[in-house]
């Protein structure tokens, strides 16, 4: 019955994809008057939407993988702008793409063919990604949807029925390179039937599930079953208890796992769990590496603001670049929904007494104000309660900023009234448990001498707009300029980004956008001048020099002085309405050049990411100590032109609160944010660490924190599962099978951050096993990232193939899958453990798996090997266990290998220096930086970082340690009741 109903729904899907193939025709809605008559289509591979006719010919498609979400009826910004009534909602649809949620809003002739085009797109979507979907991975390798789509796909003619030839093309698609002996006899096992030669879709499954047999898993199970094929509810609470470090493993919860997991009804009705009931269980988010617990909030919510770091975005109505990019609510609806919680919203007078929100002296289009606050308004509580900082840049006249004050009084409503929280202690900041439900405006505020009937005054106009006024403005030209100056700007942009690959890079001096600058600036001005007329003479486009913010020890000196601006002229005021002044509260923005030993806990201090990197640089006590009792807020440079950003772990080490990224620009950085803030399920705020509250600590020494215990992590990367080919191979499915190797990094304080490699399994990215452990001390745990990369190796580099990034305390111990962000079934399977260190410590590698060695009573050899030796038997990658940890193969083969990137038996811990972890924008001419980011954009990697520091390779265990008097058969397993002896204590 269930088979029957997987089958008449992938029937029904088919019948969607079949009509979108053929293409339907729908009008494209623009925010002007007209739309666009286009046929849409389905391309034949079904991996992106295309329409014509198009100027931009194959360029002119959407691929699949970009999709965001798809949504119903005209809900959308650019429906929003056509009068109510202009189209009937049932036969409109919005799919929404790319890093910046780019909108593509249609129209159909009729409501079925809109229902077919929602659900044929949404069908493709779930086909490819849903991170906070982890109840998908509870299948196992015999379940309908999983094995219906591979046998789909591999079924050419349609007959129903897979020949050899055709299994052997799904194979190499699923990164399977197995001899072809082994396959035809697993092909053989299964052929049962009277059809000989063929596979029906039964007899499909069986095969795929004899492929797909976990080695490792299987292991693992005769470990603690006595070599049975099954784990009785004691097995399986002994595994808990000693692997998975549960406590409070009660007899009714084993029972439940058997119940929900186990697969067959003779071991359901026995109360065993098999080999596909444990291999459920072990890829279900009950194994995930992410504590389930930090899905929901889970720290202390009631300390001062300044006690968090907040998620924060910057120029959130942008989707893509900071000069030609559109604006649009719908980024404040994403990200809000996504957990920011500092909304940023630029204003500046509008036609007809309307305030707009815009990039200011830029091509960025224009969105009004009122929608942008209706838009906030809806969504800022819909995921949760905690308050939503509202960063106002207020560039409007009187009038219109009255009119701002209105809207915010009229739409928020009681959201601005936080009078509960001014009662209580005016010395800290309110914490954001009494702040839930509320919205903060962070502005200017008239001085405080001021008369309280006066309606208007005089505050500094020094804000993040004066970076690009100073630095790369377009003031006002007619029309033909504006449309030279745009087509000039985005020739120059594009070459930029397709050149240098400045996507999200740590080292920032790898990407140049000063060069940039310098390159066009003449070019520009030609181009201006070309286009410029007596009427409109004013017209100009300046691009000023970067070298007074590279100075940043001047900078630093203008900052304390508090008469002139970081460009050395006297600074700019403006006239503030008392209307929109007395909306804000708690966060008041003041000028950033003020010293930071003054001030009230309400004064926000705001920098860019090169001023604040100067001050961490050159006032590092003082910065600490500021964070620890007022709001600072890190935004990107002007120069960032094409939306990328910083390390924001730099300006976390320091204890800021408020480090806005461009959230339209995916990438490293924008994966450490969500790492980041997932610790406490999500609500964009996340206590930091106690020395970072109260007391001083330097973050820059070899030991920030000599009293405290450090954490010795130690992880065993046992295997992978169905890796794919790289994002960007050019021959995709038919490119040649990886070689994959696992990356561990671990970003946190500059002591802490480090990277290690596996070794390199070649032609396998189905089932890879690479069984070896890496280990890393930390000396502030609380506040680093642990990010896991699967690399495809290649003779002249490596491929980025999939990465996930956890908090460390996030991290669960014992046996876990750690699933690749953005796959549904991509992942690597690992053991962790942590333990105390204390004092000076020198390296102990322990074998996690000892148990499996000694329960199974393997011999010393392959004991001595670990369980990398009983799984790699029909393993060509793993059978030579010779020094380099590679297997045989030629000379020539041999030096082009060594050359490129792949890890090696001794490899050496690549330490990442501090200038590595900064993400500046300055000069580091004194040190050679080799960059250690960029794996989401560029695909390529140069390879293993050049500037190593050499450490002492691990030393082998003295006989006297524990594991290798265990092996020795000198010691028992010990009980869950020493586990007091993971403390390593220095002797």
């Amino acid at each position: 019955m269930m088979l029957n109903a997987w089958c008449a729904l992938l029937s029904a899907v088919e019948r969607c994809m079949s009509v979108m193939q053929s293409g339907t025709q729908m009008v494209k809605v623009k925010a002007g008057s007209k739309g666009l008559v286009r046929l849409f289509y389905l391309d034949e591979h079904r991996s992106c939407i295309r329409w014509k006719p198009s100027r931009k010919s194959e360029k002119a498609k959407i691929t699949i993988d970009s999709l965001y979400k798809v949504t119903e009826g005209g809900q959308s910004d650019i429906f929003h702008r056509h009068a109510e009534g202009s189209f009937d909602p049932a036969c409109c649809f919005t799919v929404y793409h790319g890093n910046h949620m780019e909108s593509l809003d249609l129209v159909t002739s009729n409501a079925e063919e809109a229902r077919t085009w929602i659900t044929g797109l949404r069908y493709l979507m779930a086909g490819i990604s849903d991170e906070d979907s982890l109840a998908k991975r509870q299948r196992t390798h015999d379940q309908y949807p999983s094995n219906i789509n591979q046998f789909l796909k591999a079924d050419k003619n349609g007959d129903g029925l897979l020949n050899i030839d055709e299994v052997y093309q799904l194979l190499h698609k699923l990164n399977v390179n197995l001899p072809r002996r082994k396959v035809k006899q697993m092909f053989q096992e299964a052929d049962t039937d009277d059809q000989q030669g063929t596979l029906t879709y039964e007899e499909f499954s069986v095969f795929y599930k004899m492929m797909s047999m976990r080695r490792d898993l299987f292991l693992l199970m005769m470990a603690y079953s006595d070599r049975k094929d099954h784990l009785t509810p004691d097995d399986l609470a002994n595994f808990l208890r000693n692997e998975q470090k549960m406590a409070n493993v009660t007899s009714e919860y084993v029972a439940e796992i058997i119940e929900k997991f186990e697969l067959s009804d003779e071991n359901k009705l026995s109360g065993v769990l098999g080999i596909e009931g444990f291999t459920s269980f072990m890829r279900s988010p009950a194994c995930d590496v992410f504590n389930p617990l930090h899905h929901e909030v889970n720290q202390d919510m009631d300390q001062p603001l300044c006690n968090y770091f907040i998620a924060s975005s910057h120029n959130t109505y942008l989707t893509g670049d900071q000069l030609l990019s559109h604006s649009k609510t719908d980024m404040y609806a994403w990200v809000l929904q996504s957990g920011c919680r500092c909304v940023e919203v630029d204003c500046w007078d509008g036609p007809d007494g309307e305030p707009m929100v815009q990039h200011g002296y830029t091509l960025t289009s224009k969105i009004p104000f009122k929608s942008v606050i209706e838009a906030i308004n809806k969504y800022a509580f819909v995921n949760n309660q905690y308050p939503v900082i509202l960063s106002i840049e207020n560039h409007c006249n009187i009038q219109q900023q009255k009119k701002i004050a209105q809207y915010l009084r009229d739409i928020f409503g009681d959201k601005l009234d936080v009078g509960d929280a001014m009662n209580r202690n005016s010395k800290v900041l309110p914490s954001p448990a009494c702040l839930q439900g509320k919205i903060l405006i962070k502005g200017k505020r008239l001085p405080a001498y001021l008369s309280a009937d006066v309606e208007e005054g005089e505050v500094s106009d020094d804000d993040s707009a004066d970076e690009i006024e100073d630095d790369f403005k377009l003031k006002s030209s007619n029309s033909n300029g504006n449309h030279q100056v745009e087509s000039h700007i985005r020739k120059k942009l594009d070459s930029l980004l397709k050149e240098s690959q400045i996507g999200d890079k740590e080292d920032s001096d790898s990407f140049s956008i000063r060069a940039l600058l310098r390159a066009t600036h003449q070019g520009l001005q030609k181009n201006l001048r070309q286009v410029r007329t007596p009427r409109h003479s004013k017209s100009r486009l300046s691009c000023h020099s970067t070298e007074k913010e590279d100075d940043g020890q001047e900078t630093a000196e203008r900052e304390t002085g508090g008469q002139f601006n970081r460009c050395g002229r006297k600074r700019k005021t403006m006239k503030l309405s008392r209307d929109l002044s007395n909306l804000v509260v708690f966060t008041n923005s003041v000028v950033s050049q003020e010293c930071l030993n003054e001030g009230t806990p309400g004064d926000v201090l705001s920098f860019s990411e090169t001023r604040a990197q100067s001050l961490v640089n050159h006032r590092t006590e003082q910065f600490l100590a500021f964070n620890q009792r007022q709001l600072s807020r890190i935004y990107p440079s002007a120069y960032r032109i094409d939306s990328s950003n910083f390390n924001p772990q730099f300006y976390w080490n320091v204890g800021c609160h408020l480090v806005a990224l461009n959230y339209q620009t995916e990438g490293r950085m924008m994966q450490l944010n969500r790492a980041k803030f997932m610790v406490n399920g999500g609500i964009g705020y996340v206590l930091k660490p106690p020395p970072m509250c109260k007391g001083s600590f330097n973050p820059f020494s070899d030991d920030p924190l000599p009293a405290y215990p450090k954490k010795q992590l130690i992880l065993k990367i046992i295997s992978g599962q169905q890796l794919p080919k790289p994002p960007d191979s050019m021959l995709g499915d038919r490119g040649e099978i990886i070689d994959p190797f696992v990356e561990v990094e671990i970003i946190g304080l500059p002591v802490d951050c480090c990277k290690e490699q596996t070794r390199v399994v070649d032609d396998n990215g189905f089932n890879p096993v690479w069984e070896e452990t890496l280990s890393f001390t930390l000396h502030m745990s609380e506040i680093a990232l642990v990010r896991f990369l699967v690399w495809d190796h290649d003779p002249i580099g490596r491929d980025f193939i999939g990465q996930r990034t956890v908090a460390f305390s996030s991290l669960m111990p014992g046996y876990r899958h750690v699933y690749l962000e953005g796959f549904t079934e991509a992942s690597i399977f690992v053991h962790v453990s942590v333990h105390d260190v204390y004092g000076k410590w020198s390296p102990l590698v322990l074998n996690p798996s000892f148990t499996i060695m000694h329960f199974l009573g393997s011999n010393k050899g392959n004991q001595l090997r670990g369980i990398r030796g009983l799984f790699n038997r029909s393993s060509k990658s793993s059978m030579d266990t010779n020094s380099t940890g590679l297997r045989k193969r030629s000379i020539s083969d041999h030096l082009l290998r060594r050359t490129a990137s792949a890890p090696a038996k001794g490899r050496k811990k690549t330490k990442i220096t501090l200038s590595e972890s900064v993400a500046s924008l300055s000069d580091q001419k004194s040190s050679t930086s080799t960059g250690a980011g960029g794996e989401g954009t560029s695909g390529k990697e140069g390879g293993v970082d050049k500037r190593v520091q050499p450490r002492p390779p691990l030393i082998h265990r003295p006989l006297s340690m524990p594991l290798d008097r265990l092996l020795q058969g000198q010691l028992s397993i010990c009980s869950p009741e020493k586990e007091q002896q993971d403390k390593v204590f220095m002797l």
